[in-house]
């Protein structure tokens, strides 16, 4: 009795594997060509992969219309305005001009380079470790690719995220002409934290600080005059 009970679950599960594997081979020989209803219009952009190899790469959009969807965005525009306030009190106070030629250290996205152009700054470099054609170039801040002296202005927004904040201060330093400014903007703090980080700029003078709103952000803007080139 065992030995049929044993002979017919051995039957069965032959069975079961024969339909088994049938079903998986018409699963692959049924694979559709598209994920869309057959009535759907056609759409040969939407084919469905039949294996891991059968891709094609994902279309990205050129940078003039990735840059323009960017630009016209409103987080965009409130940023830039924001930069643009906060530059204009540059021109009142005399530390900018139009034919100033302005330095961005790690200008991220570009929105500081964008609103310099816009006030009609005529020379602005902004670069940052990813690039962002065509505001923002690649460049180490650790490592500055610019002869010494040559911007009437450096500024930055993001001091507190560089690795090695003395060496980027001194590469500002190094590239802002003797006369010229370093500025930067950081996170709200008091006399002390703004005295130890104008100490970071050791060729140059501190000429003042004030609290400012920047991109939403409560912050601390502090200016110091190069007295001579490192």
């Amino acid at each position: 009795m065992d030995h049929h009970i044993e002979v017919f679950l051995r039957r069965l599960s032959y069975i079961a594997l024969a339909i088994g594997t049938l079903t998986f081979l018409l699963l692959i020989l049924e694979v559709p060509d598209t994920c869309v209803a057959p009535d759907s219009p056609p759409k040969p952009h939407l084919r469905f992969p039949k294996h891991s190899c059968d891709h094609k790469p994902r279309q990205h959009l050129p940078v003039d219309k990735k840059n323009k969807r960017l630009w016209s965005s409103a987080t965009w525009q409130n940023q830039v305005r924001s930069f643009t306030h906060f530059f204009h009190s540059f021109y009142q106070i005399g530390l900018l001009h139009n034919h100033s030629k302005v330095l961005c250290v790690s200008a991220g996205a570009g929105h500081e380079v964008m609103a310099l152009s816009q006030l009609g700054v005529d020379d602005v470099t902004g670069i940052e470790l990813l690039d962002s054609p065509p505001l923002v170039s690649r460049a180490d801040p650790h490592n500055l690719p610019f002869f010494d002296d040559v911007f009437d202005l450096g500024f930055s927004a993001r001091l507190e995220l560089a690795l090695f904040p003395s060496r980027f201060a001194a590469e500002m330093e190094r590239t802002v002409r003797p006369g010229g400014v370093c500025a930067v903007a950081v996170e709200e703090c008091g006399d002390g934290e703004v005295k130890e980080i104008a100490g970071l700029f050791r060729n140059s003078r501190f000429l003042g600080a004030m609290n400012v709103t920047l991109t939403g952000l409560r912050m601390t803007r502090i200016i110091m005059r190069v007295k001579h080139s490192p």
